[in-house]
C-alpha cells in the first residue's frame, strides 16, 4: 500500500472505531429498554447528540440490526436474531469446555468429566485423567450411563417436573451398580429435592465402590441445562472444597456458550 493510502487509512480509523462503540452502545441501551424505545431516550441513555444517534439508528436499520416503528421508537432488529442462531449452531461445546476443565484439573489434579443427556442417560463427551487414580473408571469418553447413577445425571434429572421424573423411573426401572445406588423412587425424588436445593449433585459411590463424583450444570443462553462438568476422585481423596471451584468452572463455560444470568450462591445455583 502507497504511503498516502497508509496514512489515508490511518486517519480514518479512529473515527471508524468510534462509530462502532457509539453503535455498541446504541444495541445495548437497546437491550436494556422492556419496550420500543424513542430517540430521545436512546441519545440520553448514550450521552449522545440526538442528531448522530438519529444518524447511526439510520444506518443500523438499513443493515436490520435495528427496527424503527412506525410512532418513531427503535428497537432490536431481525438480523440479530439471524446471527445469533448462525452463532448458537456453530458453538461446539466440546472445545469450549475443554479449556475451562483443564484448567480445573491442573487446579486441584483430579479427573474432570463432561456430559450431556441423550434420551435416559449421560453421554461422556470428554475428560480430563488424574493419571493417578487407583479406581477403576466405569464410563469413559463416549460412554453412557444412566442418569441416577451419576452425579452428572442427577442435574438433568433435577431439572425435570416431578411427573418427568416419575416416567424416568418407570421407564428404566431404576437399576443399580453398587448398594449405594438410588434405585427406589422415593430416594431418587428426595435426592433430587437436595440437588435443586443445593446447585450441585453428588454421587457417593453409587456407580462404582470407592469413587466419589460432585458434579455443577452448564447453562445454555435460554437458561436450560445443556450439559454438566463432574469432578471424579476416589472416596479417600475426594474434597467437599472443590464444590467452589467446580461451580466458577462450570459458571465460565456457561458464559463463554452465552448463558447471562447469575449464580446466587457458591455452589453455582441459579
Amino acid at each position: 500500500m502507497p504511503l498516502s493510502d497508509q496514512a489515508g487509512e490511518s486517519a480514518k480509523t479512529p473515527g471508524s472505531i468510534q462509530v462502532i462503540e457509539r453503535m455498541m452502545s446504541l444495541l445495548d441501551a437497546l437491550a436494556a429498554a422492556p419496550d420500543a424505545a424513542s430517540l430521545k431516550h436512546l441519545a440520553a441513555a448514550t450521552g449522545l447528540h440526538p442528531s448522530t444517534t438519529h444518524r447511526i439508528l439510520a444506518a443500523m436499520s438499513q443493515a436490520r440490526f435495528v427496527e424503527r416503528q412506525e410512532a418513531g421508537t427503535y428497537r432490536l432488529g431481525i438480523r440479530l436474531l439471524e446471527l445469533g442462531h448462525i452463532v448458537k449452531s456453530r458453538i461446539n461445546l466440546r472445545e469450549v469446555a475443554l479449556p475451562f476443565m483443564q484448567a480445573l484439573h491442573e487446579q486441584i489434579g483430579e479427573a474432570i468429566n463432561l456430559g450431556i443427556r441423550r434420551d435416559d442417560e449421560i453421554v461422556y463427551l470428554e475428560r480430563t485423567s488424574s493419571g493417578r487414580s487407583l479406581v477403576r473408571v466405569v464410563y469413559l469418553v463416549g460412554g453412557r450411563a444412566p442418569l441416577h447413577l451419576t452425579s452428572l445425571g442427577k442435574l438433568f434429572l433435577a431439572a425435570d417436573s416431578p411427573q418427568q421424573v416419575r416416567d424416568y423411573a418407570s421407564r428404566t426401572g431404576l437399576p443399580g451398580k453398587t448398594p449405594h445406588s438410588l434405585t427406589t423412587l422415593p430416594a431418587l425424588e428426595k435426592e433430587l429435592d437436595n440437588v435443586r436445593r443445593h446447585g450441585i449433585a453428588r454421587d457417593n459411590e453409587e456407580a462404582e465402590l470407592g469413587l466419589k463424583c460432585v458434579a455443577a450444570p452448564i447453562y445454555d443462553d435460554e437458561g436450560a441445562v445443556v450439559a454438566a462438568l463432574s469432578v471424579s476422585a476416589p472416596a479417600e481423596r475426594h474434597d467437599p472444597d472443590w464444590v467452589n471451584a467446580l461451580g466458577q468452572t462450570a459458571d465460565a463455560v456457561s458464559q463463554a456458550i452465552g448463558y447471562c444470568g447469575k449464580s446466587s450462591g457458591k455452589n453455582g445455583k441459579k
